[in-house]
């Protein structure tokens, strides 16, 4: 399938850029550009795509709701911090408020130069000769001369302060002129990777500006950035915008999904743990009612460790709705010494189906291992089925279904089959705010009787995207398993049963970024009540990780 063409035929294009740019020049700091009334026609294949810039701005939403998730997510953070171990909470928070502080310091990256680190204070007014050259540049860009309005327009990204109709200027521009013919890939990359900047620098401040958004996620898709891009459509189809845009980022939602091929998944983490093993507290057990205290070495164990992961995965074309994927997945956590140190390697294979316009399903082959304590641990084969489904605009589903045996290296005991259901799905709120939440069942059904179990799980999360680049978010989890077989003496005799909840807030700002990444800290709390002696925990965690934010 051939790509969206965003050549626009001169006469409409030269309309379009003027109307979209003419009143930027009146714009104050951090305001949204006004309202277009003019069209942009576009070529997508032998289709005529029309964005229209008038409806795809969006009205500016109020902060309340928002600000009241936020008091929530507050609330809730510190009655956990009330109930876990005061002085590695104190060390966790006094490594957030520090976090914090880091992020409130750190300068906004401006639209200057690829690859460039330019820092501006927030969008000010433009000073009056500024104005001027800033009228001027809205001319060549009616013209067409982007190349030119670019030369202009640059310098007033180099001062101390930059106004946002500036920065959205210069996105226009640097996007129109990476798509002129004969333009040399390195200079093209250059071109895309200033747009971006551009944009990225509207919406640390103002992330509701849908219009903004939307010239993102058509920079990332010509640059490539599938994952980036698609993101960013889906955000947009959030704003509420016409039936006409609807249906174009749609199509170049269908483009980005017909033509994907490679994706790589990076990251690492710093991770303190109060309860590295997830071990009882408990000092004394009772067995036929007599106390029995338990060695020192037994009891929990605090740390920090390192994790990292890498995965990876191409796509081989089989035909116009086929594709074979072939994948691998790498994780590792490692802490001082090798007790606690663990690995997990899988690999993966099979046919992928595109089911119409808004359904995929996958068939994959698998086959795991996983190593703990500096040892292998087990082995699994199996398979799994995966689907999903865009039921609207905002609300996707998806499920997956797995079935593995697993054969241990010394605990034979517990080899035996493992089975995992699980539905799920995600709703994009408005372009600020994401919720998602997925049930689950599984099973496993080992040689040893007393190991075998059902358990079921719950999770709800929702993510919020606010002014000054701050991005928070938190999720809740609670899982039941339940054991057969005679448990004593953990238990009276009867079988063992688990209730496991969790609880991981998160914070990072967008404005703190390195090419596109932006550190993020977690705090996870987690707690274990059961029947069974020696089986119940409670662990804190923080994690500080790098993640992808444009």
């Amino acid at each position: 399938m051939a790509q969206p063409n965003a050549r626009c035929r001169e006469q409409r294009h030269r309309a379009a850029h003027s109307a979209s740019v003419g009143s930027l020049s009146k714009q104050h700091a951090g305001r949204p550009p006004e309202p277009v009334p003019s069209p942009a026609i576009c070529q997508h294949g032998a289709k005529t795509i029309t964005i229209d810039t008038h409806a795809v701005i969006g009205k500016v939403e109020t902060a309340g709701a928002d600000a009241r998730l936020v008091e929530a997510i507050v609330a809730i953070s510190w009655t956990v911090a009330e109930i876990v171990n005061k002085r590695i909470v104190n060390t966790l928070r006094c490594a957030m408020f520090a976090a914090v502080a880091v992020v409130l310091a750190a300068p906004v990256s401006a639209a200057g130069e690829a690859g460039d680190d330019t820092t501006v204070a927030a969008p000010a007014p433009v000073a009056s000769g500024s104005a001027v050259t800033t009228e001027a540049g809205q001319a060549l860009l009616q013209e067409g001369r982007f190349a030119e309005a670019l030369d202009l327009l640059r310098p007033l990204a180099q001062s101390p302060e930059v106004d946002a109709g500036v920065a959205f200027l210069i996105g226009l521009a640097a996007t129109e002129l990476s798509r002129q013919p004969g333009m040399p890939d390195p200079d093209r990359e250059a071109l895309l990777d200033e747009a971006i900047a551009a944009f990225r620098f509207m919406l640390v401040n103002r992330p509701d500006l849908v219009r903004v958004r939307l010239e993102l996620a058509r920079a990332f898709f010509l640059k490539g950035d599938d994952d980036l891009s698609r993101e960013h459509f889906e955000q947009v189809l959030a704003g509420n915008p016409p039936p006409a845009v609807v249906a174009n980022v749609r199509s170049f939602l269908a483009e980005i999904r017909a033509r994907r091929r490679w994706s790589f998944n990076l990251g690492f983490a710093l991770a303190p743990d109060t309860n590295i093993g997830a071990t009882s507290e408990e000092r004394i057990i009772y067995i036929y009612g007599l106390p029995f205290e338990r060695d020192a070495e037994e009891l929990s164990t605090s740390g920090v460790g390192l994790s990292a992961w890498l995965s990876g995965e191409y796509q081989y074309p089989l035909g116009e709705r086929r594709r074979l994927r072939a994948g691998a997945d790498v994780s590792r956590r490692d802490y001082a010494g090798s007790t606690f140190d663990q690995t997990f390697v899988s690999v993966h294979g099979g046919p992928r189906w595109l089911v119409g316009a808004n359904t995929e399903a996958s068939l994959l082959a698998s086959a795991q291992r996983r190593w703990f304590g500096g040892g292998q641990l087990y082995d699994a084969h199996g398979a799994r089925l995966e689907a999903a489904r865009r039921v609207s605009r905002q609300v996707t589903t998806f499920t997956q279904a797995s079935y593995h045996h697993r054969s241990y290296r010394t605990q034979t005991h517990l080899d035996g089959p493992v089975a995992d259901v699980m539905l799920g799905g995600a709703w994009i709120v408005r372009p600020t705010v994401r919720a998602d939440g997925a049930l689950g069942w599984g099973q496993e059904r080992t040689d040893l009787e007393r190991w075998r179990h059902e358990r079921k799980w719950l999770r709800l999360g929702a993510s919020v995207a606010l002014p000054l680049g701050f991005t928070v978010g938190g999720s809740g989890e609670i899982r039941w398993t339940d054991y057969e077989g005679n448990w004593h003496p953990h238990t009276q005799g009867e079988p063992r049963e688990d209730q496991t909840r969790s609880l991981r807030l998160s914070v990072y700002n967008r404005a703190f970024a390195w090419r596109g990444f932006s550190p993020r800290l977690s705090l996870v709390h987690e707690v274990r009540e059961t029947n069974a002696q020696l089986y119940d925990y409670r662990r804190t965690g923080g994690e500080l990780s790098l993640v992808r934010v444009f």
